[in-house]
C-alpha cells in the first residue's frame, strides 16, 4: 500500500463511500488507487489499478495503468495511454484517444452502464467481450458510445449494446474473433455504424432480447460491411420470450454470410429490413412463428431465396433475383421494381399470397424441356406488371402458362412479343391465368433473318451481273479491241413481306475483268475473264441484321457486228457466299450463326445498235439470266434450325436504249443515254423450313426498270462510263443503283 488515498481520503466514513465494508475497503486500497472528486493526470510511473468516485477525473496521458473503474467520474486515456479493463457506472465518462486497453478478465475490456463514452483511433482488445454499453436496471437509463477510427474485438464478441443503450461506429472495424462469436450483439439495444466492417467468427450482428427489459432492437449501416464467417450475417433471435421488434436498415452497405443466410428471423421476432442501394447475395430465411418485411428501395439488388418472409416490397429500379423457388406473402412492387427469375438455364415458382403495385417479371422457358418460370398468385393480384420473358430458338409445343392467379384485377403485359423459336408471341388471359397464345403469333427475328440470307444471295447474284452495257460501257468507241476494264457498284434493295420476309439490302462491290478478240469470225468476237467480290448487309429492323459477302470469277464471249449493229453477249459466273445473321432478340439477347454455300449462273443478252442521224441511236435488246444457288442446312446459336433448298432464279427481260454520240475537241466522245425494260421473275418457289415449318421466298413477278448513264471516249484507248439504275415491282423495288466503270483499250 503506497499510502496516496490519505491524500484524498482521511476518513473512513469516506471510505463508505467506495467499499460497504472497512475491511473491503482496504482491500480495495490494496489493489487500487482511488480517485475521490480530484483530478489525477498520469503522465508516467508504474502501472497501477485506480478507482475513480464523486467526480473525480483521470487523465492518462501516454502512460501505462491497470484496470480502471469510474463511478460518477471521468476518464481521459490520451494517445500513447496502455490500460487494462475499464468499468464505469452511474453517469461516468470515458474518453478514449489514440489509447489502446487490453482486457484481461471481467465481463468486458471496456464496460459501460449507464455511462458514455468516446472512444477514437483505439484499439480495445478483450478475452471476452471488447465493448458492452449496458443499462442501470433501476433507473432504465443506458449508455451511450460514439466510436471513430478505432478497433474494438473480443474472443465472445466484438461489441454488446443493452436495452436504453446506443453504439454510433464511423471508420471502425467491430469484431469477436471466436470461432462461435459475433460481432455485434443488440439486446433491444441500438446501433449505427458508418464506413465500418462488423466480423463474428459465426454471425456478424445478433439481435436478441434484454433479460431484464425489452425495448425494441435498430440498427442502421451506411458504406458498412457486416459479415458472419461461419453463420449468418444477421440473426435475430427472440427465443420465443417475448413479443417486439427489430428494425434493420442497410445503406449502401454489404452482407456476408458462410451459410449464405443474409438475415436470420427465429424465435417469434418481428423483423423489418429496409435495403438502400445496395447490392446482396444471399437468403433472407425467416422460422414459422417469425415475421419479416423486407424493403429493397434505391436501385438494390438482392440475389438469393426469400423463405416465409411474411411481405417484400420492391421500388425505386431495385430488382429482387431468385435463386430458388421462393415463398413471399405480400408482394408490392413500385416505381421500376422488378423480379428476375435467376439464370436463364434455371427455372422457378415464386409463390405469392398477394401481389398488388405495379412491376416488372423477368421470366423464362425452355421448351426442350417443357421447364418455364411461374409466378403463382394463390390471393388476390392487383396493378399492372410487365412481364419480360427470355427468348428462345426452339417452337413451344403449345400455350405456356407464365402467370397464375386466384382471382383480382391485375393486368399483365410483355413490353414486346416473345421470341420463341420461329415466331414471337403475345400474352392473353386465359380464366384467371396469363398465357403465350399461339394464335397472337408472328415471324420471329430468327426466322425472318434466316428467310431473308436465303433470299438475299439471287439479289446478291443480280447485282454483281448487269448488262453489258453497264458492265463494260460503251464497246464500238473503238471497235471492240483486247481491254481490260474495271468497275465499282453499290446497290439498294427493298424487299417487301409478300416475298417471304422483308428486309432492307444494300450493296457493294467490283469487278475486274480483261478480254482479247478471239482470232475467228473476223474479229468480231471477243473473250474475257472477269473475277471480284461484293458485300451486302441485310437490314430488318429491331436490331436484326445479316451480312453475304460474295467472292466470283466468271468468263464471258461477246460478239459484235460494226455493220449491222447487232449484238450479243453471254456471261458465266461462280460464286461462294459467306452468310452471317445477327438477330436482336426479344429479351435483349442476341443470336448469331453463319454459313458458307455456291452459287452458278449465266446471262445471255442480244440486241442491236440502230444509228440515226446527228449521231442518236437506238439499242432494242434482251437479256435472260439462271442462276442456281447451293442450299444448305445451319443453326443459330439459340438453336433455331434453319434448312434451305436450292435457291433459283430465272428472269427474263426486254427493253431499249436511247442516246446520242456528242463528239468533242481532240477526238473525245460523249454519249449520254437512257434506258427503259421491262423484267420478269418466273422463279416461284423457293422452300425454307425453319423448325420445319415451311416458308417460301418468292420474289416471282413483273418490275420496271428504269436508268440513265453516259460514256465518254477520253482518248482512243480510255473510256469511262457511269450508270444510275431505278427498279419497282410487286415484291422488290431497287431504289437506287450506281455503276461507275472504266476500260482501257490496246
Amino acid at each position: 500500500m503506497r499510502g496516496k488515498f490519505l491524500f484524498f481520503s482521511r476518513n473512513a466514513s469516506r471510505c463508505t463511500l467506495l467499499c460497504p465494508s472497512l475491511l473491503a475497503c482496504f482491500t480495495s486500497f490494496a489493489t487500487a488507487a482511488p480517485v475521490v472528486g480530484g483530478n489525477v493526470t498520469i503522465n508516467g510511473g508504474t502501472p497501477e489499478s485506480w478507482d475513480l468516485s464523486q467526480n473525480a477525473t483521470l487523465t492518462v496521458n501516454g502512460a501505462q495503468t491497470l484496470s480502471i473503474t469510474s463511478n460518477s467520474s471521468t476518464l481521459n486515456v490520451n494517445t500513447g495511454g496502455t490500460t487494462q479493463q475499464i468499468s464505469a457506472s452511474n453517469g461516468s465518462s470515458v474518453n478514449l484517444s489514440g489509447a489502446t486497453v487490453s482486457g484481461i478478465g471481467g465481463l468486458a475490456a471496456v464496460l459501460l452502464s449507464n455511462s458514455d463514452a468516446t472512444i477514437d483511433n483505439s484499439t480495445i482488445t478483450g478475452n471476452r467481450v471488447g465493448l458492452q454499453a449496458v443499462r442501470n436496471i433501476a433507473t432504465q437509463t443506458g449508455s451511450r458510445v460514439t466510436v471513430t477510427d478505432s478497433t474494438i474485438s473480443g474472443v465472445s464478441g466484438g461489441a454488446l449494446v443493452s436495452a436504453y443503450s446506443s453504439l454510433d461506429v464511423t471508420d471502425s472495424t467491430i469484431q469477436g474473433t471466436g470461432a462461435t462469436s459475433y460481432g455485434l450483439r443488440l439486446r433491444s439495444g441500438q446501433a449505427a455504424a458508418r464506413s465500418s466492417t462488423i466480423v463474428g467468427g459465426q454471425n456478424g450482428v445478433l439481435i436478441d432480447l434484454d433479460p431484464n427489459d425489452v425495448q425494441p432492437a435498430v440498427l442502421a449501416i451506411e458504406n458498412t460491411t457486416v459479415q458472419g464467417n461461419t453463420g449468418s450475417a444477421i440473426l435475430v433471435d427472440f427465443a420465443n420470450a417475448a413479443t417486439s421488434t427489430a428494425t434493420i436498415s442497410l445503406n449502401n452497405s454489404r452482407l456476408l454470410a458462410g451459410n449464405d443466410t443474409l438475415l436470420d428471423v427465429k424465435g417469434g421476432a418481428n423483423t423489418t429490413m429496409t435495403v438502400n442501394g445496395s447490392t446482396l447475395t444471399g437468403n433472407i430465411v425467416t422460422e414459422q412463428g417469425s415475421s419479416t418485411q423486407l424493403i429493397l428501395e434505391n436501385d438494390s439488388v438482392l440475389t438469393g431465396r426469400l423463405e416465409n418472409v411474411a411481405s417484400a416490397t420492391i421500388n425505386d429500379s431495385s430488382r429482387w433475383v431468385l435463386v430458388d423457388n421462393s415463398n413471399v406473402g405480400t408482394l408490392t412492387l413500385n416505381n421500376g421494381g422488378s423480379v428476375i427469375f435467376g439464370a436463364d438455364n434455371a427455372f422457378y415458382q415464386l409463390n405469392v399470397t398477394n401481389l398488388s403495385g405495379n412491376g416488372r417479371f423477368v421470366m423464362g422457358t425452355n421448351l426442350s424441356t417443357g421447364e418455364t418460370d411461374l409466378l403463382n398468385v394463390t390471393g388476390t393480384a392487383t396493378g399492372r406488371h410487365e412481364l419480360f420473358i427470355t427468348s428462345s430458338g426452339v417452337d413451344p409445343a403449345g400455350p405456356i402458362r407464365v402467370v397464375q392467379t386466384g382471382g383480382g384485377d391485375a393486368q399483365f403485359f410483355l413490353g414486346k412479343a416473345v421470341d420463341l423459336g420461329t415466331y414471337s408471341y403475345g400474352l392473353e388471359k386465359s380464366g384467371n391465368d396469363w398465357i403465350l397464345d399461339p394464335s397472337t403469333r408472328t415471324v420471329s427475328p430468327g426466322a425472318r433473318s434466316v428467310l431473308a440470307l436465303f433470299n438475299t444471295a439471287s439479289t446478291v447474284w443480280l447485282g454483281e451481273l448487269t448488262s453489258l452495257r453497264t458492265r463494260m460501257g460503251e464497246l464500238r468507241f473503238n471497235g471492240g479491241k483486247a481491254g481490260a476494264w474495271g468497275r465499282t457498284y453499290a446497290n439498294k434493295y427493298n424487299i417487301a413481306d409478300g416475298s417471304g420476309v422483308g428486309y432492307q439490302q444494300t450493296q457493294r462491290g467490283f469487278t475486274l475483268g480483261a478480254d482479247a478478240p478471239l482470232p475467228v469470225g473476223d474479229g468480231q468476237w471477243l473473250i474475257g475473264v472477269m473475277g471480284g467480290h461484293s458485300k451486302s448487309d441485310l437490314d430488318l429492323n429491331a436490331g436484326t441484321s445479316g451480312r453475304v459477302d460474295s467472292y466470283y470469277l466468271g468468263t464471258y464471249a461477246t460478239w459484235l457486228d460494226p455493220q449491222n449493229g447487232y449484238y450479243f453477249d453471254g456471261v458465266l459466273k461462280a460464286n461462294r457466299f459467306r452468310n452471317e445473321a445477327k438477330v436482336g432478340l426479344s429479351d435483349g439477347a442476341r443470336a448469331k450463326g453463319d454459313y458458307d454455300n455456291s452459287g452458278l449462273g449465266g446471262s445471255i443478252e442480244f440486241g442491236r445498235h440502230i444509228s440515226f442521224a446527228n449521231g442518236n441511236f437506238l439499242e432494242p435488246f434482251t437479256q435472260w439470266s439462271a442462276v442456281v444457288i447451293q442450299g444448305k442446312d445451319f443453326s443459330l446459336d439459340n438453336d433455331l434450325q434453319a434448312e434451305g433448298d436450292r435457291t433459283r432464279s430465272f428472269i427474263g427481260k426486254v427493253g431499249a436504249t436511247a442516246g446520242r454520240n456528242i463528239p468533242l475537241e481532240q477526238g473525245r466522245v460523249i454519249q449520254p443515254y437512257l434506258r427503259a425494260a421491262w423484267a420478269h421473275e418466273f422463279a416461284k418457289s423457293n422452300e425454307v423450313q425453319v423448325n420445319n415449318n415451311v416458308f417460301n421466298n418468292d420474289l416471282s413477278g413483273s418490275r420496271v426498270e428504269l436508268g440513265t448513264g453516259v460514256a465518254v471516249a477520253m482518248t482512243k484507248k480510255l473510256h469511262i462510263h457511269a450508270d444510275f439504275d431505278y427498279s419497282s415491282g410487286r415484291n422488290f423495288e431497287q431504289p437506287f443503283g450506281v455503276n461507275l466503270g472504266v476500260r482501257y483499250e490496246w
